[in-house]
Parts: structure tokens; C-alpha cells; sequence
């Protein structure tokens, strides 16, 4: 409902995606956050003018999946392919110093793979399904085994397995830290997967979070075909 509390939420190292749906209590004793600060920040945000944001629980499915596609799965086919390139030169250049690196190329090229495949799946399987789901009158006979929470199931933990790669990204780099006599195509690479790290959890939680709750409300709520 509030999209702009998110940076509140990135700025205490708070997941609100793969990690979200539990109570602010328990996430601040995960993350060794103080409640109350967190409370008083996220307050400080609602009070300040609202950004020109979408409310994206509002929007039809069909538009919010047109939405992910546009802001998001263009986003890593466009940026997926230049982080492979900077991550195997940062590492080709500076791994024999920081061993790290040669983990962050290798981890990142089954990142890559793992996330091409996922979109592909989204967008030929999933998302048409909740398009479907979005103008029907009556239940679809037959999807993906009898229901849309099949393939939901299964994207969620390619989501989970998504967000252990990027906290091992920020593990590994020290958050995102550049060393000393680190080069500027290695602070090119930090900066990069900082911003997919924040794109992505924008991203997982659109989905996690709004996408896939409603096209299950959606589908439970259409009679049965007769």
C-alpha cells in the first residue's frame, strides 16, 4: 500500500520480499534491528509527501503483469548479461587478491541462468495464467495440475533461492564495499549489484507479495466450470 516505505525498510537491511510476511516484531529480532527506531523512521516517511506512486494491489492483473515485465524482466535482460561481463573481469583482475571474487562470478553465473529460466516461466506459463484468471467469468478446467498455486509454489522458491544468492553477493563484497585499490570497473560492479539487489527485491515482493495473492483470490473466487 505504501511502496516508498521500502527504502525505510532497505536502509535497516530489512527483506520485505522472500523474506516478508511475517510480523515487524520478529523481522527487527532476525535482522538485529531496534523496533522502535524502525517504527519512528517508517512514521517520519508516512509523513512526508507522498511519492506519485502506483498502488500495484489495485491494478488489474493483466496490468501488473505487463508492469513486472516492462520494469523488471527488461531490466535483468538488459543488466544480467553486463554484470556476467564485470563480475568475470573484476574477478579475472583482482581475484588472485580477493579470492572472493572467483565465488561472486561463479555464484552469479548460476544466478543468471536460474533467472532466465524463471522469466521464461513467468512470462509463457504464469503470467498468461493470471491474465486468463483476470478475464474470466468461470474457473479454468484445467491449470498447471487443477490450480494456480502449483506454479506460484514453485516460482516462490526459485524466489527464495534468488534472495540467498543476493545476500551471499552482499556477504561477499562486504556490502557492497569497494576495497583498497579497488579498480573502477570493480566499483562499477559493486554499485551494479547493489541496484539489482534493491531492483530485485522491489521485484520479488510485486509478486510474492501482491502478484500471486491475488491471482489465488482471483481463482477461488470464479464458480467452477459447469
Amino acid at each position: 500500500e505504501r511502496p516508498e516505505r521500502a527504502r525505510v525498510l532497505e536502509r535497516f537491511g530489512l527483506d520485505y520480499c522472500c523474506g516478508g510476511k511475517v510480523a515487524l516484531a520478529v523481522a527487527c529480532e532476525r535482522g538485529g534491528v531496534q523496533e522502535a527506531e524502525l517504527v519512528s523512521a517508517l512514521s517520519a516517511q508516512d509523513d512526508a509527501p507522498r511519492e506519485d506512486a502506483v498502488d500495484w494491489s489495485l491494478a488489474s492483473l493483466i496490468d501488473l503483469t505487463n508492469h513486472i515485465i516492462a520494469a523488471h524482466h527488461d531490466y535483468l535482460r538488459d543488466e544480467l548479461p553486463r554484470l556476467s561481463f564485470l563480475t568475470e573481469k573484476v574477478a579475472s583482475a583482482h581475484g588472485a587478491r580477493h579470492p572472493e571474487l572467483l565465488e561472486v562470478a561463479t555464484l552469479f553465473s548460476e544466478f543468471r541462468t536460474d533467472m532466465e529460466s524463471h522469466m521464461l516461466k513467468e512470462e509463457t506459463i504464469l503470467f498468461p495464467l493470471c491474465r486468463q484468471l483476470d478475464a474470466a467469468v468461470v474457473r479454468p478446467r484445467a491449470v498447471c495440475g487443477g490450480t494456480i498455486a502449483n506454479p506460484i509454489d514453485v516460482m516462490e522458491a526459485e524466489h527464495e533461492n534468488a534472495g540467498d544468492a543476493l545476500a551471499r553477493f552482499r556477504s561477499l563484497t562486504n556490502g557492497y564495499m569497494l576495497p583498497e585499490g579497488g579498480c573502477n570497473t570493480y566499483r562499477v560492479m559493486l554499485d551494479s549489484l547493489a541496484h539489482l539487489e534493491l531492483d530485485m527485491h522491489q521485484h520479488v515482493h510485486k509478486e510474492n507479495n501482491i502478484l500471486f495473492p491475488r491471482a489465488l483470490a482471483r481463482e477461488a473466487s470464479l464458480p467452477s466450470a459447469a
